[in-house]
C-alpha cells in the first residue's frame, strides 16, 4: 500500500492549545505525521510519496469560497492587525447574533469561520493544510487509477472541518474533498467510514442533504464528548439524504467487544449503498493510552479492525484523522493499515 505524504504539513506548527479550560501544550503537532511516517519507512510497509498539487478547483467543490478566501488571507489579516505567533477566536455568531453583514476586523473573522476555541492558526496553517489535502487527493486518484488501497497521511486531519468553518485542528476536509473528487472522477457512490474517537462533524454536515455519499461515524457520545452539539444516532440526513447518514454513539469506556459491535453494523450498511469506493477517516484516537480519548481498544485492534475493513471488498482510501498517544501512533496505525492489507 502507498502512502501519501508532504514534509509541508509539518509547517503548521502550534506550541499551545486551548483545552479543558485553560491554555495548554498544543497535542496536534508535526510529530504525529513524522512518527507514523517513521514507522511506515522502519516496517517497509510501502513507498512513502509526494503528493501532486491539484490546485484549489477540489478545495472549492467542498469549502465556500469566502471561508477559502479568509484561510488564505488570514496571516496577512493577522500581522496587518498588529499581532504574531498564534491565533485563537473568541466571539462567534450564536443565538441571537448576526451572521451577516461579514465583519472587516480579524477578530470578528476568527469567530465567523470557526466553531471552538482550541484550535490556533499560524503563518503557515493554510499551506500545511491544502498539503494535507492533497495527500488525500492524491491517494483518491491512486485507487480510482487502480490499486486496491492507498493511506493518506494527513496532517493536519480535516474530519471536524465543515464547508464553512475550521475547528477541531481541522482547517479542510481531506476525507470529503477525497469523497468529491471521486464523484467528479465518475464514481457513483461513495461511503466515508469515520472511526476517529470524536465525531466526523465537518464530514456530516458537508454529505448531510446528498444520497451520493454515505456518511458513516464510530465515536464517543457527544452528550459526553467533543463535538456536543453533533453525532447523536438521530441524524440521519434529511431531504434527498435521508437514510444517508448513520451514527453510533458509544458509551466512553467502550473496548473492542462493543465498538466492534458497531463496525459490524456500519459495515452492513457500507454493503447495501454498494459504493464504488470506500474512504476510512482512520483516527487512532480510540487507542487506550490515548490522553483525549476515553476507549479502550488496544493495539492489536487495530489490526482487527483494518481486517473487517478489508472485508468489504472495496477500493479504499485511507485518511489519517486524530490520534495523540504519539509514541504508539506509528505502530497504531501500521497495525490498522498491514491488518487490511493481509487480510
Amino acid at each position: 500500500m502507498k502512502t501519501i505524504f508532504s514534509t509541508g504539513q509539518l509547517a503548521h506548527n502550534p506550541t499551545h492549545e486551548i483545552s479543558d479550560g485553560a491554555l495548554q501544550p498544543a497535542v496536534e503537532i508535526p510529530a504525529r505525521a513524522e512518527m507514523v511516517r517513521d514507522r511506515i519507512l522502519q516496517t517497509a510497509f510501502g513507498a512513502v510519496l509526494e503528493p501532486d498539487d491539484f490546485g484549489m478547483a477540489p478545495l472549492q467543490r467542498v469549502h465556500d469560497a469566502d471561508y477559502l478566501a479568509f484561510l488564505e488571507s488570514f496571516w496577512t489579516r493577522w500581522t496587518n492587525a498588529g499581532r504574531s505567533g498564534e491565533a485563537f477566536p473568541f466571539v462567534w455568531p450564536v443565538r441571537g447574533l448576526r451572521k451577516d453583514p461579514a465583519p472587516d476586523h480579524i477578530d470578528g473573522l476568527l469567530g465567523r469561520y470557526s466553531f471552538d476555541a482550541g484550535t490556533p492558526m499560524g503563518e503557515h496553517t493554510f499551506a500545511a493544510a491544502r498539503a494535507s489535502a492533497n495527500s488525500a487527493l492524491t491517494a483518491a486518484r491512486l485507487v480510482a487509477g487502480g490499486e486496491a488501497s492507498a493511506f493518506a497521511l494527513c496532517r493536519p486531519p480535516g474530519h471536524h472541518a465543515a464547508a464553512d468553518y475550521y475547528g477541531g485542528y481541522c482547517f479542510l476536509n481531506n476525507a470529503a474533498i477525497a469523497a468529491q473528487w471521486l464523484r467528479d472522477a465518475g464514481a457513483e457512490r461513495v461511503a466515508v467510514l469515520d472511526v476517529d474517537y470524536h465525531h466526523g462533524n465537518g464530514t456530516q454536515s458537508i454529505f448531510y442533504e446528498r444520497d451520493d455519499v454515505l456518511f458513516l461515524s464510530i465515536h464517543a457520545d457527544p452528550r459526553e464528548e467533543y463535538p456536543y452539539f453533533l453525532g447523536h444516532a438521530d441524524e440521519t440526513g434529511t431531504g434527498a439524504g435521508d437514510g444517508f447518514n448513520a451514527n453510533f454513539p458509544l458509551e466512553l469506556g467502550a473496548d473492542w467487544r462493543i465498538w466492534s459491535a458497531a463496525l459490524d453494523v456500519a459495515l452492513k450498511r457500507i454493503e447495501a449503498h454498494r459504493p464504488d469506493t470506500l474512504i476510512v477517516s482512520l483516527g487512532l484516537d480510540p487507542y487506550q493510552n490515548d490522553p483525549i480519548s476515553k476507549f479502550r481498544l488496544t493495539g492489536e485492534d487495530f489490526t482487527r479492525m483494518g481486517a473487517a475493513l478489508a472485508r468489504a471488498g472495496l477500493p479504499t482510501v485511507f485518511v489519517m484523522e486524530g490520534g495523540y498517544a504519539v509514541d504508539a501512533l506509528g505502530v497504531n496505525c501500521v497495525n490498522a493499515l498491514a491488518g487490511f492489507a493481509n487480510a
